[in-house]
């Protein structure tokens, strides 16, 4: 017997294995093809066949793997947020008010639903989406439920009903997954700007009705998920948890109740979320690390741990050999029943199966583990905890032998990196001089109107180039072809830009598939997948790069293209970079250094590249970082570390260039007033932000920090498919004028366009130029 075996309880009481939640995607992105295809032929039968087909094939493949608790409801045909809202009637009267579900089967509650998260119209009415922000430090998007101050909540259980009787009928053991209501609505927000964690009490009725509804229609286990257990509570929250944990604890009657937190520690809250009348308690022993110990001398008997082990946020195949005498553990102190074995978090944020890579080298393939290999993983451990390691011995020693080839493997170090991040000093992060003394400078050299005009990036990524992309991934034209029909597609951008009247113009990024995974193919230490897609939101699907070992930059990545750019135009270009925080955050970064020093190197690379964009003549350099707040520790005692390596990693990137170019940066939707000092501290000349969709009530951070740069708070929220109307953007202009005055604000859309059509995006660039001159034009006659 071997050592590890040695460790193990001897199998006689069995543990439990668990899923938290599952990608909705599919494989080959079914549903986003079928999504789109519904939206544009206004048609939804297709898409609730394919909606159905997947869940279906999800839930048996989890079964398939012995999985004895199969998460239900955690699939959605937009976002989980929504569909929790919607299942307690939250619908803002410019919706209609009335509460709906969108599996009603009628093909207006879905146009309902759709409208409400991407706009459109609405009972004749042109209604823009609930606001869209970051599901807490990750890339994926949630959409804000909007809540009255008098907010009346009614369950609507169709959906959840329809897809536990779906599985039930496959003979899974499904568990159903509801957004726990502390959670619902400490990620809402109320229209008067009151609290909505005071709504509580008229919520709880809905979710018990809900809970008993599914109970009655035969769920035997519910997961409740509350990850804001792992950020820091107002102390009031104690008694609410307390209240609505006792309400669902009589609802659910003698079914099982998990209570789920991930995405770090419970910390200080461990003592409550132990407390509290529920049966398992999940934690996260990924990124919430060490909390066992505490945990368990915190439990009472009765409560049973759900140990989540392997990364639901990182596709790094898990140690096995190392994960289990942790498990060995658990169940000496525990008890094998006391114990359920899951992934750390719902696996939305990864890819769904491996098996689709087949481009990958066999070493590469070894080293990692999508959703569908993370329940193998959940499969083998329960195999051993149980008692019977043997049935899956060949798997433990394929693991094995992947973990240390990747500790040895000389792709992974480099020391010549070692070297130069050894030798940056901290004059390498800062200007030669402070932005009162570069502002003049600047103006000179791009002469710029007031209310400045540019966009964020990218422009509408159009079949025909997608096309001839896919042609020169498969070798049917070459490097010369393609370059003549990149260069095509950029000249055309020009002019359509200077047909439109922008001032600043871009050269469209129609080389680029992601703003992330190009820079991951053009660096030493990243590789890219063929299929390791995930949601951000909606149908909009990312594929992150895997960023592995050491970083260099092989060669100029962007330089040939804008530098063709601004040979076309008298008007300045701007030269398009993605900032080193977002590479690491939009990556699958590598786990065996600190993400600072990966960072770090990013930087270094990124800092090449803008000195040879300033030699190539580019005036203005933007340095993308939207991810900047995602990164954000949940934490506050550990947000002040981040923050410094972070905003020096930027700085060390853009610091070089001469006082005269203009360093832009840019942000997507986040609550600013977090990472405002951040901000600051980042020194950018101008930074754009997304802002339409919250009214410009973003902006409010920026005014109170008195935020000394300049800004261009986006005014057409490219997110949504309408075309907003003159009147709309002037007054989102007039808004930002009344807030920050009007020497330093720049006119652009809230981000890049490539998903957007060249039709939409003509008509809303003209209308956002049209709303630049008005505003100079009442500027220069003194009229608001």
């Amino acid at each position: 017997m071997s050592d590890t075996e040695s460790t193990l309880d001897d199998g006689a009481v069995r543990t439990t294995t668990a899923n938290l939640g599952f990608p909705r995607m599919g494989v080959a992105r079914e549903l986003k093809w079928a999504l789109e295809r519904a939206w544009r032929d206004d048609c939804y039968d297709e898409l609730r066949t394919t909606a159905a087909t997947l869940r279906a094939r999800h839930w048996m493949l989890q079964r398939d793997r012995d999985i004895e608790r199969v998460p239900v409801g955690d699939f959605s045909l937009y976002d989980h947020v929504l569909d929790a809202a919607l299942a307690v009637g939250v619908v803002p009267e410019r919706f209609g008010g009335r509460p709906f579900d969108p599996a009603s089967g009628n093909d207006e509650d879905l146009r309902r639903y759709f409208v409400m998260a991407r706009g459109g119209e609405l009972d004749g009415v042109d209604q823009a989406p609930l606001e869209l922000t970051k599901w807490l430090d990750t890339n994926y998007h949630y959409l804000v439920p909007e809540l009255a101050p008098d907010q009346v909540f009614t369950a609507r259980p169709e959906r959840l009903l329809a897809h536990l009787r779906e599985a039930l009928a496959l003979g899974v053991s499904a568990r159903p997954v509801l957004l726990g209501p502390l959670s619902l609505l400490g990620l809402a927000k109320r229209t008067d700007g009151g609290d909505p964690i005071a709504l509580l009490d008229r919520l709880l009725p809905s979710y018990a009705h809900l809970v008993e509804r599914l109970r009655a229609a035969g769920a035997a286990y519910f997961q409740f998920d509350e990850p804001l257990l792992v950020t820091d509570l107002d102390p009031r929250a104690t008694d609410a948890y307390r209240r609505a944990y006792a309400s669902l604890r009589d609802a659910a009657g003698d079914a099982e109740v998990t209570l789920a937190t991930y995405f770090g520690p419970l910390g200080d809250n461990t003592e409550l979320a132990t407390s509290l009348p529920v049966d398992v308690l999940h934690l996260d022993l990924v990124r919430g690390q060490g909390q066992l110990d505490a945990v368990i001398a915190a439990r009472p008997d009765t409560l049973a741990l759900s140990l989540g082990l392997v990364d639901g946020r990182n596709l790094w195949r898990s140690d096995l050999e190392a994960l289990i005498p942790v498990v060995a553990d658990a169940i000496h102190r525990l008890g094998g029943a006391a114990v359920q074995l899951a992934p750390s978090c719902p696996l939305l944020h990864l890819p769904v199966d491996l098996s689709a890579e087949t481009a990958l080298d066999a070493e590469l393939i070894s080293w990692l583990a999508f959703a569908t290999e993370r329940l193998d993983e959940i499969r083998i451990l329960g195999r051993v905890a149980d008692g019977d390691p043997g049935s899956v011995a060949a798997e433990l020693e394929a693991n094995r032998l992947a973990a240390a080839a990747r500790r040895a493997s000389p792709r992974v170090h480099r020391r010549d990196v070692a070297e130069r991040l050894a030798s940056t000093t901290p004059e390498m992060g800062h200007r030669s001089s402070p932005y009162s003394k570069r502002r003049p400078l600047q103006a000179k050299a791009l002469g710029l109107p007031a209310f400045p005009t540019t966009t964020i990036g990218s422009f509408p990524q159009t079949p025909a180039i997608r096309e001839v992309r896919k042609q020169f991934r498969r070798h049917e034209i070459g490097n010369d072809a393609y370059s003549a029909a990149l260069r095509g597609e950029i000249e055309t951008c020009i002019r359509e830009q200077e047909e439109l009247g922008l001032d600043v113009l871009v050269h469209g990024e129609f080389e680029r598939t992601d703003m992330v995974e190009y820079f991951g193919e053009q660096l030493d230490g990243f590789f890219t997948t063929a299929n390791g897609w995930v949601q951000s939101y909606g149908s909009r699907c990312v594929k992150p790069p895997v960023l592995y070992g050491d970083i260099v930059r092989r060669k100029p990545m962007t330089v040939e293209w804008a530098s063709f750019a601004a040979g076309l135009t008298d008007r300045p270009v701007k030269g398009m970079l993605t900032g080193p925080v977002t590479l690491l955050q939009w990556s699958f970064v590598r786990d065996d250094q600190p993400r600072s020093v990966s960072c770090r190197q990013l930087a270094l690379a990124l800092r090449d590249e803008v000195d040879d964009l300033v030699t190539a003549g580019l005036p203005l350099i933007q340095v993308d970082e939207p991810a900047l707040r995602e990164g954000l520790p949940l934490r506050r005692a550990d947000q002040e570390t981040y923050l410094a390596w972070a905003t020096e990693a930027f700085r060390l990137a853009t610091s070089s260039v001469p006082d005269k170019v203009q360093i832009h940066t840019h942000m997507c939707y986040a609550e600013f007033g977090e990472i405002i000092g951040a901000i600051v501290d980042l020194d950018a000349d101008v930074i754009s932000i997304e802002a339409s969709r919250s009214q410009m009530e973003l902006l409010d951070d920026f005014v109170s920090r008195g935020y000394p740069n300049e800004i261009g708070p986006g005014i057409w929220d490219i997110h949504s498919p309408r075309v907003p109307g003159d009147a709309e953007l002037d007054d989102l202009l007039a808004m930002a004028v009344e807030a920050l005055g009007s020497d330093r604000l720049w006119v652009n859309p809230d981000c890049g366009l490539k998903t957007r059509g060249w039709t939409e995006t003509r008509e809303a660039l003209a209308g956002m130029v049209g709303a630049a001159v008005r505003a100079r034009d009442r500027l220069a006659t003194g009229h608001r």
